[in-house]
């Protein structure tokens, strides 16, 4: 435990993109090796830069309400690890927040996930996630949600429960009827 918790300090004092962000550095994120959920998420919003706390906005409320899990244990790190691909918040751009910064993944992302050796589902949010994790580059994220089954049962593609994707879940029905019965069941069977 002692390798992890210095690589959880260093990733908690990172400064390598400092000068590209706006908002400055303020590494989010959430894991511990015992967790046996992993979300593999984009980049913290400008709420949660803020906060300091991994998905403590909209976005997370949905999360949990898909997950069917309580805000104690969402925010339980030895049981749900939350990695997104940028640990700061990127700044916004006209539609929205920006990428996740380039520089953040390859620095960090193989060094704790070797440390995360419990995870049994791996919830993949959004397409830079869903790129990195799945390897498709060029997959749509409503493609590789709809092929869910796919990858199930340890790696599940949704898309990011941010408001934004309102239209998206009025043009899916499917995903909240099929979808997240399954996953719920899945998640707590993983806790168990």
């Amino acid at each position: 435990m002692s390798d992890f918790s210095t690589l959880l300090n260093e990733v908690r004092r990172c400064t390598i993109c400092a000068s590209q962000l706006e908002h400055g550095v303020r590494p989010v994120l959430q894991v511990h090796p015992k967790a046996k959920i992993l979300i593999a998420g984009q980049a913290p919003g400008l709420k949660v830069h803020t906060s300091g706390v991994p998905f403590d906005d909209a976005s997370g409320k949905r999360l949990r309400e898909w997950l069917g899990l309580s805000r104690e244990e969402f925010y339980d790190p030895e049981k749900v690890a939350i990695l997104p691909m940028g640990f700061c918040f990127p700044g916004s751009g006209k539609t929205g927040d920006l990428a996740p910064r380039k520089e953040c993944a390859p620095a960090w992302r193989e060094k704790i996930l070797a440390h995360l050796k419990q995870i049994e589902v791996t919830i993949v949010l959004g397409s830079y996630a869903q790129k990195y994790h799945m390897g498709l580059k060029n997959a749509s994220v409503t493609d590789l949600v709809k092929s869910w089954e796919t990858y199930w049962p340890n790696i599940i593609p949704l898309p990011h429960p941010s408001p934004r994707n309102n239209i998206w879940l009025k043009k899916n029905p499917w995903f909240e009827i099929e979808l997240l019965p399954v996953l719920r069941s899945r998640i707590r069977e993983s806790l168990k």
